[in-house]
This record gives C-alpha cells, structure tokens and sequence, in this order.
C-alpha cells in the first residue's frame, strides 16, 4: 500500500540560495568586486582578501558545498515523496539568482519556496538576500512568485547538529584539559549598526546568536554532566577601522583565554552551515595557528554540512510555509529561548545602510 503523499501545494518548485564563491584564480578579484560593489572598498584591500582565496587554490569550497546540499535535498524530498524540482542560484557568483529565475521561468514554474543558506537574521545575512531574490524577478518577465523560508538559527535540524560536533571536537581534546576547556562559539562579525537594527526591534542578529549558545551549551551539559565556560566571538571584519563592528575577534580572545590560563578551547562556527572560506582560513587556518603559537589546545568542531538532520530542514520548512500559505497552522519546530521567526519580515526589518531597494519576502512587499 502507498504512503499518502505529502502536500507542498501552491509550491511547485524549491529555490536554494546561497552566496557564491569563486572557482578559479581568476574569479577572486570579480567575486569580491559583486560581494563589495557600492561600499568604497579600495582594490588594495580586496587584493588582501583575495590572497586568502588563492592559499587555497583560488578557490572557495561554498559552491562545492552547495552541490552537496543540493544533491543532498532533492534525495531528502524524493526519499519522503515530495517531487519538487530543487534550482540553485547565487548572490555573488555563478549560477547567479537571475539565471536560475530565468531557468524556472523557462521550466514553467509558478511558485517556488526559497532555502537561504544563512540562518540569522542581519542585513547581510537576510535582507540583501531578499533585495537579490527581488531584483532577480525584476529582470525576468514571467518570472514565478519567490516565497523564502523563514530564518532557522533555532530549528532543532540546525541545533542538533551543533549540539553533537562540539561533544566530538571535546572528546578530540586530552583528556586532562577535556573539562576545564572554553566552548568559544565562533560567527561572521557585522556592524554594530546593522546589529542594532536587525530584525523587528533590533539586536536580532546578537540575541539569536546568544540564544543558540545557550541551548548548546545547555544540550553539551546534559551529555557531559558539567557546563564548560563559553563565550560568543567574532571573526572576518572587513570593515574600515573608524566604524564599530562586533566584537571581540577571535584571535584576540584566544590570547585573554591564554593569559587566564584556560586548559583548552573548542572553537564551534556557529554562524556557519557548511565550512565556507570563513572557517577554512579565519578558523582553521588563523585562529588554530594563533592558539597553537599560545600552547593552548584547540580544536574546531564541524558545522553542519550535509548532516541529514540539517538536511531535512529545508522539507521541514517547506511543509511548514505550504500548510500556512494553505491557511492551515502548522507545527513551527524551534529551540531555545526564542520563538520561532516568522515568515514574512517586518516594515525597516534589517534595513539596507546605504538606501532601501525593493526586497521579497516581507510585510512591505
């Protein structure tokens, strides 16, 4: 007897959205001239920044990664019945989110739920994701109707995955240091500014990150039977130095954790689904040379990635956004101290710092 299929209706497609890197020598320059486009940035800088790129090949791991999600996801929806087509489009470098609306367009798609790789609410992290995903229907006559999924920093399938990577990256310290160590939970610096607006009524960029810390660290004590000291740190400004960003870095906090004689750390990329450029220079290759040079042991717990749990929330979400489009209420899944986020943003949610532009996925829209 067949299962009773699982309805998605009025979505007849899924829209993966990501950032983007580059896939060559030759991309570095123009992937960070579209990342930084509009913001002054001096060529010399960017130059600094691509060097990082070019430690590795000239190439950033995002764009491998997403392939791996999305062969991950469209397994995921087809394993629990869903057939959906899954598209794939970029903010910063091929497949651009105008192809891919082109493409969807093209296929005859009419609605299509949209997954964002970024799970905090910022500008940054969610709004220019909007004014892209608003842009790139502007530029496609016919295009379907984009809906995107709500912000998941405190869904279980995010969390759980977490949870699990910093009791390994604690069982892969000695022993001897094992229960003393720091839980240093590592994300993308911003703006103090942009942190300060971000979500309804501001700071919903610290405060999601903060809440997650606790739930971890709570799950962590649970398993382990003891509350390891954490502490929430940043990495990646890239600002000019006259403008306040997050702080501290974690460099910096490395070296106080080192003059207060702490046994050992864990540094957990909390503010990461996959191990972008971010984690593989800022973290592995930076901040673990930084604490080995300090003699204090260090190690980096995984993110997420393709872990089925985390996997499955992009059909979570979807289910969740289609039974709410179909004026059902729906079950909405969430950790921690916050609820979980809604799915349309509010009027001057994350506003853009240098001027509004027309963004999806909003109350304004």
């Amino acid at each position: 007897m067949g299962r009773m299929a699982l309805d998605v209706s009025p979505y007849d497609a899924v829209l993966l959205v990501s950032f983007g890197g580059p896939e060559g020598p030759d991309d570095v320059l123009p992937f960070l001239e579209n990342v930084t486009r509009g913001r002054g940035i001096p060529r010399e800088r960017l130059e600094e920044v691509g060097e990082h790129y070019h430690l590795f090949g000239g190439r950033s791991p995002i764009n491998d990664l997403t392939r791996e999600l999305l062969t991950a996801v469209r397994e995921d929806l087809s394993g629990a019945g869903i057939d959906l087509p899954v598209y794939w489009g970029n903010r910063n470098w091929a497949p651009f989110l105008p192809d891919a609306v082109q493409q969807m367009t093209d296929d005859g798609i009419t609605r299509a739920a949209c997954f964002v790789t970024s799970a905090y609410s910022s500008y940054s992290s969610c709004r220019q994701y909007r004014e892209d995903l608003a842009a790139a229907v502007a530029a496609v006559p016919g295009a379907p109707r984009l809906d995107r999924l709500r912000q998941y920093f405190n869904h279980p399938g995010f969390v759980e995955p977490v949870v699990d990577a910093t009791l390994a990256a604690l069982a892969e310290l000695p022993e001897v240091v094992r229960e003393g160590a720091h839980l240093t939970f590592v994300t993308h610096s911003i703006p103090e500014s942009m942190n300060e607006g971000s979500g309804r009524q501001g700071n919903a960029y610290v405060n999601q990150h903060r809440s997650v810390v606790a739930a971890v660290v709570d799950r962590v004590r649970q398993e382990t039977g003891r509350r390891n000291p954490h502490e929430l740190v940043y990495c990646s400004r890239s600002g000019p130095p006259h403008v306040p960003w997050l702080e501290p870095d974690v460099n910096d906090h490395l070296e106080a954790l080192s003059r207060k004689e702490a046994p050992g750390v864990v540094l957990v990329p909390i503010g990461f689904v996959s191990d972008h450029m971010e984690v593989i220079y800022d973290l592995d290759t930076e901040a673990l040379t930084t604490a080995a040079k300090l003699d204090l042991p260090a190690v980096r717990a995984a993110t997420p990635g393709i872990d089925p749990r985390f996997v499955a929330v992009v059909r979570d979400l979807l289910l969740e956004r289609a039974a709410t489009e179909r004026g059902e209420k729906p079950r909405r899944r969430a950790v921690g101290s916050l609820q979980a986020w809604w799915d349309l943003c509010g009027v001057g949610c994350c506003p853009n710092p240098l001027g509004d532009r027309p963004a999806l996925g909003g109350v304004e829209a």
